[in-house]
């Protein structure tokens, strides 16, 4: 089954111009010993790039076809995801209504001035805030507040969910991303991404088993722990399932998550995650986000080292940007390593 004939049926906003390039990282393939590529999702185009982008071409893709002129979406202070749909919603002539969620805590000043906050200022994107950081439901349902009010004047507003009993629309952009890695790479033995709400995961899962590729697929956990990141991968690939109407339980099969990487928790750093970060810049000169992409890379560092990856293998990271964040952590970054 090709990509067209199995996202086809589905409105798709075009947000990307080709595929990401895929980048062999020379210098840690030989300090590692193994045969590693850099999948450059951080460089999607538009609004300072990441995985988001591939997310929301199908979600504005079915707000253009409901015919709406605003869309809302809930993040994190300092979430990509937010930064990414305002700009989107520029590119397409829609407003924007950023809802930020209190996730981290203990952050400097600059964590709610600088990086993503910046940006979406810029963009012109209305902000709203919401007081916890684990309430999807609750989240939610403020966004649907906003949109009654904004539809009561008139407007014609999206609300892109939070919340797992929703279709996963997001996903099908990592659906398409996974087929695109198979064919630019084939042969690869193992690829590494972040698992956070899992459509970026669940989705390169689902496009890379469409495309019969056999390499491993493994989940760095960046908000949950690895119980609990399984149980929602099982929900998010059930779900994406039944929108493609294909079946859940081979997908499920290939559920495999981390968590060592994770600790002190989502959106915080730890020494594992900093020495990962820097790393990946003095070794290469690329550069990770501390949320996703530094834990995601110190996690492929727990692979090699406990062998779970072997000498020799061909494997790809997932870089899924993010860059921005990196000036709203300026403190953490600058104090001595924990």
């Amino acid at each position: 089954m090709t990509q067209k004939s199995i996202l086809d049926r589905f409105p798709r906003a075009q947000l990307m111009t080709g595929p990401t390039p895929l980048d062999r990282l020379d210098r840690l393939s030989s300090e590692l010993g193994i045969d590693l590529w850099l999948k450059r999702d951080d460089l999607t185009g538009l609004g300072f790039g990441g995985n988001k982008t591939r997310q929301l071409e199908f979600y504005l893709g079915d707000a253009q076809e409901q015919g709406a002129d605003t869309i809302l979406i809930t993040g994190a202070v300092q979430s990509n995801y937010v930064r990414s749909a305002a700009a989107a919603a520029a590119k397409l002539g829609m407003q924007s209504v950023l809802q930020l969620e209190e996730r981290v805590p203990d952050m400097g000043g600059e964590y709610y001035s600088s990086g993503n906050v910046l940006l979406a200022k810029i963009l012109g994107a209305e902000h709203m805030s919401y007081p916890e950081g684990e309430d999807e439901a609750g989240a939610d349902a403020a966004l649907h507040a906003r949109a009654a009010e904004l539809k009561s004047q008139g407007r014609k507003p999206y609300v892109i969910h939070l919340g797992l009993n929703h279709p996963p629309l997001g996903a099908l952009g990592y659906v398409a991303a996974g087929q695109e890695l198979c064919r630019q790479m084939p042969d690869a033995d193992a690829v590494i991404v972040p698992s956070g709400s899992g459509a970026t995961h669940g989705g390169l899962l689902t496009g890379m088993a469409v495309e019969e590729n056999a390499a491993s697929v493994f989940g760095v956990c960046v908000r949950r722990d690895r119980e609990k990141q399984t149980t929602r991968m099982n929900t998010v690939l059930q779900k994406l399932a039944d929108l493609l109407d294909i079946d859940a339980a081979p997908l499920q099969s290939k559920v495999n998550v981390l968590d060592e990487a994770l600790p002190p928790g989502y959106g915080k750093l730890s020494g594992m995650t900093r020495a990962a970060l820097e790393k990946m810049a003095r070794t290469e000169g690329i550069f990770l986000d501390p949320v996703y992409s530094a834990k995601t890379f110190a996690g492929l560092l727990h692979l090699v080292n406990t062998r779970e990856i072997q000498p020799g293998q061909k494997v790809v990271m997932i870089h899924t940007g993010g860059l921005p964040a990196l000036f709203g952590y300026q403190s953490a970054l600058l104090d001595d390593p924990t």
